[in-house]
């Protein structure tokens, strides 16, 4: 493996987020003061993932959230799910999963808009996804007194292994205009579980 490989397989290996190829690549031009492509990085890291398929190791290189990031491979799900269980307290609530499933499919989305759907108040709810950072305030809606619109993050994609919004289960009862509160609620607390 060159230099190249391995500069690309420590910043993967330091970043606390999945990094994209866009960040990798500043990474390195500002490292080596020049310019390199963008099929140089993905051949680098189509060569740190065939080097991670062998079985003397536990994790690889996968794409996860638009970036790439070093994840354990699935014959180690039942190892990994005995801390995941332990840590089990920093689940998400059902009302910080109803919230959140609101603004995942109806985002941008308003605070009175959720608020609307749900039938109860959601400061709480929107304050600890936002604390999560699997929400961020997206701007300023146009309608009267300028609400604060809120969508999902970056981390939202990574939190549920997805690289794009249309990766998100696509409900064949979405809801329409008929479909009542309760019904969107029930259908989407499903589908984040």
């Amino acid at each position: 493996m060159n230099a190249f490989c391995k500069h690309i397989e420590v910043l993967i290996f330091c970043a606390k987020e999945p990094l994209s190829v866009a960040e990798i690549k500043n990474c390195l031009q500002e490292l080596f003061d020049s310019n390199i492509s963008d099929e140089d990085i993905l051949n680098a890291i189509n060569e740190l993932k065939e080097k991670y398929e062998h079985e003397d190791f536990t994790f690889g290189i996968l794409e996860s959230g638009a970036g790439y990031r070093f994840m354990t491979k699935p014959a180690f799900y039942h190892t990994v799910q005995v801390i995941l269980k332990q840590n089990s307290k920093k689940k998400l609530s059902q009302s910080a999963l109803e919230t959140l499933s609101i603004i995942a499919y109806k985002q941008p989305v308003s605070k009175a808009e959720i608020e609307k759907i749900r039938g109860v108040n959601s400061d709480y709810s929107i304050q600890r996804l936002l604390e999560k950072e699997l929400i961020e305030m997206q701007g300023k809606s146009d309608a009267i007194g300028r609400p604060l619109i809120y969508g999902t993050s970056k981390k939202f994609m990574d939190y549920f292994g997805i690289n794009d919004l249309n990766q998100l289960p696509q409900l064949k009862d979405l809801p329409s205009e008929e479909m009542d509160n309760k019904e969107f609620l029930n259908s989407n607390a499903q589908i984040a579980q």
